[in-house]
This record gives C-alpha cells, structure tokens and sequence, in this order.
C-alpha cells in the first residue's frame, strides 16, 4: 500500500496505525513524527505561512478562496511519487 498524507492529522494517524513506511508523499507542514521529515513534499502552501501573523494568513486564504485560486498547490516531486501500484 502506498499513502500520500495532505494533512498533518492524516500523516500522524497514519504514524499512530503503524504505517509510516507506506507513506510515500506529504505537505509541506507534516512534519511530526519525526520519521517522516525525510519524505518528498508533494504539496506546498501557496500562503508564506512563517512570514505572516495569523491574521494575516487569514486574510490571504480568504482572498485566494474569494477569487477561486487554490491555497496549495503541488510539487514537482508529486508525479514521479504518485502514480498507483
């Protein structure tokens, strides 16, 4: 089985079931357990997420959800990862 974890809950249930070494792609946040740091990144955030306060994280989806243009977007590293067995 192969899992590509978007969310960081996903990734860390993922972990908690006993899976890890089925991951094979995560975002840009996931970064807990520790195990997973080293996986390819398959989706990044569009928003400078370490840059802003939280207000203005906001601000920016809202602006970004309100024009219709996705917040995240997907790496080059997802293709050559993602393809199914």
């Amino acid at each position: 089985m192969r899992i590509c974890s978007l969310l960081p809950s996903a990734t860390e249930i993922v972990a908690e079931l006993g899976l890890v070494e089925s991951l094979v792609g995560i975002s840009e946040e996931c970064d807990w357990p520790p195990e997973v740091r080293g996986l390819p990144v398959v989706t990044a955030s569009r928003v400078e997420t370490t840059r802003l306060t939280s207000l203005e994280i906001d601000r920016a989806v809202r602006e970004a959800v309100g024009d219709g243009r996705p917040c995240t977007r997907s790496t080059a590293r997802c293709s050559r990862h993602s393809s199914p067995t």
